[in-house]
């Protein structure tokens, strides 16, 4: 070994601690990792699959859509958290819109348009309270489900997420006349005003419209479980009281006692109503 060249001993000095971190962390670790993880937290480590009938129907750590071929709510099941990310395990993540975005990019042209978060939470809030039978309004939305943005100028205002030909959703600002938007106008110039409305009794939870920092989260809050309570008594011919019971049973409470709020698995309420 002494009468190798210098650079040559060197190379193989790299290689053999490249081989042993091989084994070490590439192999050693991960079957010790794995094996702990077994004998510790088995149903967490196989990531909490629940079975139906014998057949994996989810998990309970990961949300996932309760909606028919055409994307719409199945009335029989109550409905999961809007999701970001799709509710797909690979692409978990949130959308990274910040409550500055309230100014949506209308469709134009080949361009499909981008909705801001605002027109977002408008939009989830009016479809969610359509299909629950309870008034969708909530501040700085408008009845048509879009953001209440204007776009302030020295001699009118623009209603910048309402694309003409729709009505804007007030006719004047301090003495401003109101006008829709036209697809491709430019109002980067214009002062950003969002309208709060009049609004004072939001029915629909902010979990009902906004996604998790995951877009994973498979548990509501119980006042959206409440909301959709009826709903899916009445389309399964169950008693409330019945509904009600159950997302008692499946309410989890908070963690360690204090931290955060109680939650309902969406799935395993559902498939406890299926049960029934």
């Amino acid at each position: 070994m002494d009468r190798l060249p210098s650079w040559l001993r060197r190379h193989i000095a790299a290689l053999r601690a490249l081989l042993v971190l091989t084994v070490v962390t590439g192999i050693i670790y991960p079957l010790a990792a794995t094996g702990v993880a077994q004998a510790l937290f088995d149903d967490h480590a196989n990531g909490s699959i629940i079975e139906q009938d014998g057949k994996a129907v989810g998990s309970s750590l990961v949300g996932q859509s309760f909606t028919d071929a055409d994307g719409d709510p199945v009335r029989t099941y109550f409905q999961s958290r809007p999701s970001a990310a799709g509710y797909d395990p690979t692409s978990t993540g949130a959308s990274n819109l910040g409550p500055e975005d309230v100014i949506d990019t209308l469709p134009h042209g080949s361009d499909e348009g981008r909705q801001s978060l605002l027109t977002q939470v408008c939009a989830r809030s009016k479809a969610v309270g359509e299909l629950e039978g309870v008034s969708g309004a909530r501040p700085y939305c408008t009845s048509d489900g879009v953001g209440a943005v204007l776009k302030v100028f020295p001699d009118r205002a623009v209603s910048v997420n309402q694309a003409c030909p729709a009505t804007p959703f007030v006719a004047e600002y301090q003495g401003r006349r109101v006008e829709c938007a036209r697809p491709g106008e430019d109002y980067a110039t214009g002062r950003t005003v969002p309208v709060r409305g009049d609004v004072t009794t939001v029915r629909v939870p902010a979990d009902a419209v906004t996604a998790s920092g995951s877009g994973l989260d498979p548990h509501i809050s119980v006042a959206y479980a409440e909301l959709q309570a009826p709903r899916v008594a009445k389309e399964r011919d169950l008693a409330l009281d019945q509904v009600k019971a159950l997302i008692d049973e499946h309410t989890t409470g908070r963690a360690l006692g204090f931290m955060g709020e109680p939650a309902v698995n969406v799935l395993e309420l559902n498939l406890a109503l299926d049960r029934r």
